[in-house]
């Protein structure tokens, strides 16, 4: 079967199936599109069918592919790991000008893929990050983006927040779960069925993870450390409540690119 055969049957919408192909071909898009002529591999038609029959089914197609990318890395994800979201990039962008060439020590609470520890160690190889997670899939895919991008500078470890640990940091920074319990049969399928709920599940108000980290991150972070949450569109003035009534200072909202808040952060007095 040539490529031109194979993607006739998606006409009214090609583009999740290049991309798939292109990923099983390991050529880039355009390959596809400029090669319609050549004759496929029978694995690789067996596995593009299987795929695409799963993405009928609502399964991610990150968690298909086994990537995801984000901040321009092509991040290794698996089931069992939050898919990275473009929204994160705005909290890892603001980390990397705030951090710049500071010699800084970063503490991430629920590392998940890896992705914000490992973008700050990927583009900061002054920094050194440690992150934690209760779940031993975070680990798993974590560890093995690091070792994707070979980075000295970034490690992980299994942790219930901040059981265990015996240092202080200049950054805390966590993306924890924030969506209300009674919330979460109302999400997209892709998201309430193929997601964790682990990394979902943010309680009956969605704010349990972050009155926790809060209340017991003045312990762990140096003078004028920073803590930075990634929140929930409509969370932007209960989390900066948070933090203020545990005595942060210079507590702020930033909004993403469709103006919604989505990170909150402030420093230790």
């Amino acid at each position: 079967m040539v490529i031109k055969e194979l993607l006739d049957t998606y006409k009214a919408d090609l583009l999740e199936p290049i991309m798939i192909l292109s990923k099983l071909m390991k050529v880039d898009k355009s390959y596809v599109y400029t090669h319609i002529d050549e004759e496929l591999n029978e694995d690789i038609v067996e596995k593009f069918y299987d795929i695409m029959d799963k993405r009928k089914e609502g399964y991610p197609i990150q968690y298909l592919l086994n990537e995801r990318e984000f901040m321009g890395l092509d991040l290794f994800v698996d089931r069992g790991v939050l898919i990275p979201r473009n929204d994160t990039e705005i909290l890892v962008e603001y980390l990397i000008d705030y951090i710049g060439e500071e010699n800084y020590k970063v503490f991430e609470i629920g590392v998940g893929s890896g992705a914000i520890s490992v973008s700050l160690g990927h583009f900061l190889k002054n920094v050194e990050v440690l992150g934690v997670d209760i779940s031993e899939d975070a680990l798993k895919v974590g560890n093995e983006n690091i070792k994707r991008f070979k980075l000295e500078n970034v490690s992980f470890q299994k942790g219930d927040l901040f059981k265990g640990i015996d240092e202080k940091f200049n950054v805390i920074v966590s993306n924890p779960p924030y969506i209300k319990s009674d919330v979460i049969d109302t999400l997209d399928r892709e998201v309430k069925d193929f997601e964790p709920m682990l990394a979902l599940d943010g309680g009956e108000s969605g704010l349990e993870f972050y009155e926790e980290i809060t209340k017991k991150s003045g312990e762990f972070l140096k003078a004028k450390g920073l803590l930075i949450f990634e929140i929930g569109y409509d969370q932007g003035l209960e989390v900066s409540k948070i933090l203020i009534e545990s005595g942060f200072v210079d507590v702020e909202i930033i909004k993403d690119l469709q103006g919604h808040d989505r990170v909150v952060l402030g420093f230790l007095r």
